[in-house]
């Protein structure tokens, strides 16, 4: 499982790496890496205080997820009856929902 975040400047959301650290310099865990380049470049750095918070609430997410059991995908859903050929609809009583 990996952690979520949602970027403070433009609210999207968004899955670093899991080491959080990007090949040009480590994750934010407050900007997602457009709103990261962007602010770097304009010589803004993060406030750590929030990039903290930010963790917190991405590991509670993470917690929550995982006491509340995510959905799985169910093994061998099979249905319960074969699919009709060509043959078994060509006719006027091979359609299943006129029976029952």
């Amino acid at each position: 499982m990996r952690l979520v975040f949602e970027c403070v400047e433009c609210g999207g959301h968004y899955l670093p790496p899991e080491s959080m650290a990007y090949p040009d310099g480590p994750a934010s865990p407050v900007w997602c890496s457009r709103c990261q380049s962007a602010k770097h470049a304009a010589g803004v750095q993060e406030d750590p205080l929030l990039a903290r918070v930010a963790l917190a609430a991405a590991r509670a997410a993470l917690a929550r997820r995982v006491t509340d059991g995510e959905p799985t995908a169910r093994g061998d859903v099979r249905p319960s009856r074969p699919p009709l050929s060509r043959r078994a609809r060509s006719g006027p009583g091979g359609v299943r929902s006129r029976l029952g």
